[in-house]
């Protein structure tokens, strides 16, 4: 055998299976069959790379809407926070108002000035 045929039938014997119909060593014998070659690693890749690309998406997706969620709880905290601040200041002025409105009281009823007359009860 010269280098050509080693080559070819290297070639044949990644595009064929050997099934050899004698025990023997001579290649005379044996019957080549094509060898099926499976499309399903290169189908399987091509899913694999969708599924991939599509699992990809989905995870950018659910990261996003995980960051946006967190971005609105954290907002939704800084709210709560600041109702609960609006509140407290609420009721320290309308206590301050009570205290104030007390001591104006105080102050009328001790001035002459704001003192009512009842004129008509003494003209009669």
């Amino acid at each position: 055998m010269d280098g050509s045929s080693k080559e070819e039938e290297e070639e044949e014997d990644r595009a064929f299976t050997n099934i050899s119909l004698a025990d023997d060593t001579d290649h005379s014998s044996r019957i080549l069959y094509p060898r099926r070659r499976s499309l399903l690693p290169k189908m399987m890749n091509a899913d694999m790379d969708a599924v991939d690309a599509e699992n990809q998406v989905e995870l950018e997706e659910k990261t996003r809407l995980i960051n946006q969620v967190l971005e609105l709880q954290h907002t939704l905290e800084d709210l709560s926070a600041r109702v609960d601040a609006v509140k407290e200041e609420n009721l320290k002025l309308k206590s301050e108002n009570q205290v104030l409105g007390q001591y104006i009281e105080n102050l009328m009823s001790a001035s002459s000035v704001f003192q009512t007359t009842d004129t008509k009860s003494k003209r009669k």
